[in-house]
């Protein structure tokens, strides 16, 4: 059993940054996908990002692409998504997950954290 707590969002304005943690409890085994989804208000929940635990392997939306940046730091358990020249779009509630079968697809996710909100003020 995995469990995921994010952390890390909050205001921000359109140009800023910010950091989002998501630690988790558990092993996480190398075989697995962690990822970062987002949904803002009205609208599905759609795929940032996600990186393969053991090898590091990257894939983004292209949304974001060149923009934000994930990252996973095994010691800590924890994966990162740097946000970085944020637009009001960017404003959602972010998502992170595990996976051991997918990358982008949410349905093939396992375990989800419960969110946290960024806001980009125009």
């Amino acid at each position: 059993q995995v469990q995921l707590v994010e952390s890390g969002g909050g205001l921000v304005q359109a140009g800023g940054s910010v950091r989002l943690s998501c630690a988790a409890s558990g092993r996480i085994a190398s075989d697995y996908r962690m990822g970062w989804f987002r949904q803002a208000p009205g609208k599905e929940r759609d795929f940032v990002a996600a990186i393969s635990w053991g090898a590091g392997n990257t894939v983004y939306a292209n949304s974001v692409k060149g923009r934000f940046t994930i990252s996973r730091d095994n010691a800590k358990n924890t994966v990162y998504l740097q946000m970085t020249s944020l637009k009001p779009e960017d404003t959602a509630v972010y998502y992170c997950a595990a996976s051991k079968r997918g990358w982008d697809a949410q349905v093939l996710y396992d375990y989800w954290g419960q969110g946290t909100q960024v806001t980009v003020s125009s």
